[in-house]
Protein backbone atom coordinates (compact mmCIF):
# COMPACT_ATOMS: atom_id res chain seq x y z
CA UNK A 1 0.00 0.00 0.00
CA UNK A 2 3.58 2.37 0.88
CA UNK A 3 4.44 1.68 -2.58
CA UNK A 4 0.87 2.40 -4.35
CA UNK A 5 1.24 5.65 -2.65
CA UNK A 6 4.86 6.88 -3.55
CA UNK A 7 3.61 6.24 -7.01
CA UNK A 8 0.16 8.23 -6.68
CA UNK A 9 2.36 11.33 -5.24
CA UNK A 10 5.69 10.54 -7.45
CA UNK A 11 3.70 10.43 -10.66
CA UNK A 12 2.43 13.88 -10.85
CA UNK A 13 6.02 15.25 -10.31
CA UNK A 14 7.34 12.85 -13.61
CA UNK A 15 4.79 13.69 -15.35
CA UNK A 16 5.52 17.35 -15.12
CA UNK A 17 9.30 16.76 -15.40
CA UNK A 18 8.76 15.00 -18.77
CA UNK A 19 6.16 17.93 -19.71
CA UNK A 20 9.15 20.55 -18.72
CA UNK A 21 11.92 18.57 -20.91
CA UNK A 22 9.81 18.21 -23.95
CA UNK A 23 8.83 21.68 -23.70
CA UNK A 24 12.10 22.66 -23.49
CA UNK A 25 13.65 20.56 -26.39
CA UNK A 26 10.10 20.80 -28.95
CA UNK A 27 9.12 24.41 -27.87
CA UNK A 28 6.33 25.35 -25.34
CA UNK A 29 3.47 26.03 -28.38
CA UNK A 30 3.91 22.16 -29.95
CA UNK A 31 4.47 20.44 -26.25
CA UNK A 32 0.79 22.18 -25.99
CA UNK A 33 -0.33 20.94 -29.31
CA UNK A 34 0.97 17.42 -29.06
CA UNK A 35 -0.49 17.30 -24.97
CA UNK A 36 -4.03 17.85 -27.19
CA UNK A 37 -3.87 15.81 -29.65
CA UNK A 38 -2.96 12.92 -27.68
CA UNK A 39 -6.33 14.13 -25.63
CA UNK A 40 -8.27 13.73 -28.78
CA UNK A 41 -6.73 11.13 -30.23
CA UNK A 42 -7.72 9.38 -26.35
CA UNK A 43 -11.43 9.99 -26.98
CA UNK A 44 -11.83 9.22 -30.37
CA UNK A 45 -9.58 5.73 -29.83
CA UNK A 46 -11.76 5.31 -26.51
CA UNK A 47 -14.92 5.41 -28.27
CA UNK A 48 -14.04 3.85 -31.50
CA UNK A 49 -12.51 0.84 -29.79
CA UNK A 50 -15.38 0.45 -27.10
CA UNK A 51 -17.95 0.51 -29.38
CA UNK A 52 -15.96 -2.35 -31.27
CA UNK A 53 -15.54 -4.36 -27.97
CA UNK A 54 -18.95 -3.69 -27.37
CA UNK A 55 -20.67 -5.45 -30.35
CA UNK A 56 -18.52 -8.66 -29.94
CA UNK A 57 -19.43 -8.97 -26.30
CA UNK A 58 -22.97 -8.44 -27.78
CA UNK A 59 -22.32 -11.21 -30.31
CA UNK A 60 -21.28 -13.59 -27.61
CA UNK A 61 -24.16 -12.89 -25.14
CA UNK A 62 -25.97 -13.94 -28.11
CA UNK A 63 -24.16 -17.16 -29.07
CA UNK A 64 -25.12 -17.72 -25.16
CA UNK A 65 -21.25 -17.31 -24.02
CA UNK A 66 -19.63 -15.28 -21.42
CA UNK A 67 -17.58 -12.56 -22.30
CA UNK A 68 -15.31 -11.97 -20.15
CA UNK A 69 -11.88 -11.20 -22.54
CA UNK A 70 -14.24 -8.62 -23.51
CA UNK A 71 -15.46 -7.00 -20.21
CA UNK A 72 -11.52 -7.28 -19.70
CA UNK A 73 -10.78 -5.42 -22.80
CA UNK A 74 -13.22 -2.73 -22.04
CA UNK A 75 -11.94 -2.03 -18.61
CA UNK A 76 -8.58 -1.99 -20.45
CA UNK A 77 -10.03 0.36 -23.09
CA UNK A 78 -11.70 3.03 -20.60
CA UNK A 79 -8.08 2.51 -18.50
CA UNK A 80 -6.19 3.30 -21.31
CA UNK A 81 -8.80 6.37 -22.83
CA UNK A 82 -8.47 7.56 -19.43
CA UNK A 83 -5.13 7.82 -19.31
CA UNK A 84 -4.80 9.38 -22.76
CA UNK A 85 -7.01 12.05 -21.35
CA UNK A 86 -5.35 13.02 -18.91
CA UNK A 87 -1.80 15.82 -19.72
CA UNK A 88 1.66 14.56 -19.52
CA UNK A 89 3.48 11.88 -21.97
CA UNK A 90 4.05 9.13 -19.28
CA UNK A 91 0.11 8.52 -18.93
CA UNK A 92 -0.07 8.65 -22.50
CA UNK A 93 2.42 5.64 -23.15
CA UNK A 94 0.25 3.45 -20.74
CA UNK A 95 -2.62 4.17 -22.23
CA UNK A 96 -1.59 3.95 -25.84
CA UNK A 97 -0.64 0.42 -24.54
CA UNK A 98 -3.85 -0.37 -22.95
CA UNK A 99 -5.38 0.66 -26.32
CA UNK A 100 -3.56 -1.28 -28.94
CA UNK A 101 -5.30 -4.44 -29.55
CA UNK A 102 -2.02 -6.69 -29.65
CA UNK A 103 -0.79 -5.29 -26.05
CA UNK A 104 -4.25 -5.11 -24.81
CA UNK A 105 -4.83 -9.12 -25.50
CA UNK A 106 -1.69 -9.74 -23.84
CA UNK A 107 -2.44 -7.31 -20.42
CA UNK A 108 -5.62 -9.30 -20.83
CA UNK A 109 -4.08 -12.70 -20.85
CA UNK A 110 -1.92 -11.99 -17.92
CA UNK A 111 -4.83 -10.26 -15.66
CA UNK A 112 -6.88 -13.68 -16.32
CA UNK A 113 -3.02 -15.56 -15.38
CA UNK A 114 -3.25 -13.40 -12.21
CA UNK A 115 -6.60 -14.02 -11.20
CA UNK A 116 -6.84 -17.81 -11.90
CA UNK A 117 -3.24 -18.15 -9.99
CA UNK A 118 -4.80 -16.17 -6.96
CA UNK A 119 -8.12 -18.26 -7.04
CA UNK A 120 -6.11 -21.27 -7.10
CA UNK A 121 -4.34 -20.05 -3.94
CA UNK A 122 -7.57 -19.43 -2.06
CA UNK A 123 -8.85 -22.19 -2.96
CA UNK A 124 -5.53 -24.62 -2.13
CA UNK A 125 -5.63 -21.83 1.47
CA UNK A 126 -9.76 -22.88 2.14
CA UNK A 127 -9.13 -26.61 1.65
CA UNK A 128 -6.42 -26.76 3.97
CA UNK A 129 -8.15 -24.31 6.48
CA UNK A 130 -11.01 -27.26 5.87
CA UNK A 131 -8.34 -30.26 6.82
CA UNK A 132 -7.33 -28.13 9.54
CA UNK A 133 -10.57 -28.08 11.44
CA UNK A 134 -11.47 -31.55 10.76
CA UNK A 135 -15.51 -33.29 10.49
CA UNK A 136 -18.07 -31.05 12.19
CA UNK A 137 -19.41 -32.42 15.64
CA UNK A 138 -22.40 -33.46 15.33
CA UNK A 139 -23.71 -31.23 18.41
CA UNK A 140 -21.98 -28.22 17.00
CA UNK A 141 -24.30 -26.07 15.19
CA UNK A 142 -23.29 -25.67 11.71
CA UNK A 143 -23.44 -22.76 9.38
CA UNK A 144 -25.92 -22.05 6.47
CA UNK A 145 -23.22 -22.65 4.00
CA UNK A 146 -21.45 -25.65 5.43
CA UNK A 147 -25.38 -27.58 5.70
CA UNK A 148 -27.01 -28.87 2.54
CA UNK A 149 -30.32 -27.70 1.62
CA UNK A 150 -31.85 -30.91 1.30
CA UNK A 151 -35.95 -31.41 1.21
CA UNK A 152 -37.19 -34.80 2.14
CA UNK A 153 -40.43 -36.05 1.02
CA UNK A 154 -42.18 -38.23 -1.73
CA UNK A 155 -43.96 -37.64 -4.57
CA UNK A 156 -46.26 -39.60 -7.08
CA UNK A 157 -46.74 -38.58 -10.46
CA UNK A 158 -50.15 -38.67 -11.91
CA UNK A 159 -51.08 -38.52 -15.63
Amino acid sequence: MRVFLLLFLLFPILELAVLIKVGGAIGVLPTLLLVIATAILGSVLLRVAGVATAWRAREKLARGELPEQEMLEGLLIAVGGGLLLLPGFISDIFGVFCLIPFTRRLLVAKLRQRAAEQAMRQRAFADDLAARSGPARSGAKQSNAARPNVLEGEYERRD
